[in-house]
């Protein structure tokens, strides 16, 4: 198995995490993964398939369906 290097950046919006994670991606010669990005695009497949997203219940069903 192959030790894949992680860092993970917090902080409230708009304070420049994106910012310093893809500056320290590119310093290190890492590949960089926007979470954010990943909950936003589930956000709107979730919208376009009719699921509201307030339904606790039925989100984690549709969830599964999309891997």
């Amino acid at each position: 198995m192959n030790n894949v290097p992680v860092m993970t950046i917090d902080g409230p919006s708009g304070s420049g995490k994106g910012t310093v994670s893809r500056a320290a991606a590119r310093a290190l010669g890492w590949a960089l993964l926007d979470s954010g990005a990943l909950y936003r695009l589930v956000a709107l497949a979730g919208r376009q398939a009719g699921v509201s997203l307030d339904d606790e219940p039925g989100l984690p069903g549709w969830r599964r369906r999309l891997t």
